[in-house]
């Protein structure tokens, strides 16, 4: 039977013995007897053990399961990105099931979208939405037939190494920044390789200026947690000076700490306490001052890159770095190794210069071969040889 509470349409019925009794959320009573039918059948079929196939969505209502099925395991930013993602995807998958698109749907927005003007990297984030939507909706072996027939090009991660000269002259402009910890930060990062939030968010508990080591604390991958990094001399010295601004410093404190600044110069509200907020604008124009187009993380590919120039090992390398062994390689090789012709050419010379030492060796191996007494030595020291006793 149905009955109506207020606007909203309820059934009852008995199932096995069972009262079953639930609001369609309906105010049309022949859309709220469809909704009892449909749930009687749910009832019966579930009885019986027989399994109803799923049906696929339309990818606008795909769409919105995936939004409302993930958020709560995502950063804000994360759904930010996502749901912008969907909204360029929509306009051309919108009315589509999602098992009927194929790789031709998505090698034409791929096309349209590039010639529209969107850059390859968005475009990959893009159809990187579009992958898990697909995987969300256990449709993985339809997206295995799309990847398949389309090449989905990677979206590359561009980096540049900033050069010496670029470097002096950054250092320089950070240094008149009204933000007086812009430089500090910004040596940390060229001497040290760790990553913005890395940064950001050290205590003094951190830094160890007797054994001159910084303990990275929360880091993006879990390999990067924990790792000691050495200071270089020009870091334990910025460090020190830093330090001394904050004589009641504790450990639990920010070496970093929010704070503002007057436009004499002053610094005043400092909380350290709390860690200061962002680097963004003094960062921009110090930069602009000094002419050098680069990123915050492009100060991590360049410590990267001159470690490997100077022939540091990829193992070292990794553990600064915060890499896990299993994808150390493809790092360095892919997205941070900016090798110079220079370190190339390095290479070639040390290879050059072991097989010539190596030729050498082997040359004087057959000429000591070649004479008596070297004989006679190599056929005493040889498995089968007995030693030569002069008597």
């Amino acid at each position: 039977m149905i009955y109506r509470r207020g606007s909203i349409w309820w059934f009852k019925f008995v199932f096995h013995g069972s009262v079953i009794r639930e609001s369609t959320g309906l105010t049309n009573k022949d859309a709220a007897r469809q909704a009892e039918e449909k749930r009687h059948l749910e009832l019966r079929t579930a009885a019986a053990g027989i399994t109803m196939p799923v049906r696929v969505p339309i990818f606008r209502l795909a769409s919105e399961q995936y939004l409302k099925g993930k958020r709560p395991d995502w950063a804000p930013k994360t759904y930010v990105i996502e749901s912008t993602n969907l909204s360029h995807l929509e306009p051309a998958f919108g009315n589509r099931l999602l098992s009927d698109i194929d790789h031709k749907d998505v090698g034409e927005y791929r096309s349209d979208r590039v010639t529209a003007g969107a850059a390859p990297k968005t475009v990959s984030l893009e159809l990187g939405t579009l992958r898990a939507l697909f995987i969300y909706h256990d449709l993985d072996a339809t997206w295995a037939r799309i990847k398949k027939k389309v090449k989905l090009a990677r979206a590359q991660k561009i980096g540049r190494v900033i050069t010496v000269e670029e470097e002096s002259t950054l250092l320089s402009e950070c240094r008149r920044s009204r933000s007086r910890s812009l430089y500090v930060a910004i040596v940390v990062a060229l001497e040290t390789c760790m990553r913005y939030s890395e940064i950001r968010l050290l205590r003094w508990q951190q830094i160890d200026l007797t054994r001159r080591v910084i303990t990275v604390g929360d880091s993006k991958t879990e390999a990067g947690e924990g790792r000691v990094i050495p200071m270089s001399r020009l870091l334990y010295e910025t460090l020190t000076v830093w330090a001394d601004a904050f004589p009641a410093r504790k450990l639990d404190h920010f070496v970093f700490p929010q704070e503002k600044y007057g436009q004499n110069g002053s610094v005043y509200a400092v909380d350290v306490t709390r860690p200061i907020g962002t680097w963004k604008y003094a960062w921009r124009d110090a930069r602009k001052r000094a002419g050098v187009n680069c990123r915050f993380h492009d100060l991590r590919h360049t410590g990267c890159t001159r470690m490997l120039d100077a022939g540091v090992s990829h193992p070292v390398v990794a553990e600064i770095m915060g890499w896990s062994t299993s994808t150390a390689i493809r790092m360095i090789k892919e997205v941070y190794g900016h090798i110079s012709l220079d370190a190339k050419k390095r290479a070639i010379e040390q290879r050059e210069t072991f097989m010539q030492a190596e030729t050498a060796r082997q040359a004087e191996r057959a000429k000591q071969a070649e004479s008596p007494l070297g004989w006679s030595q190599n056929r005493a020291q040889s498995p089968g040889g007995k030693k030569l006793v002069i008597q």
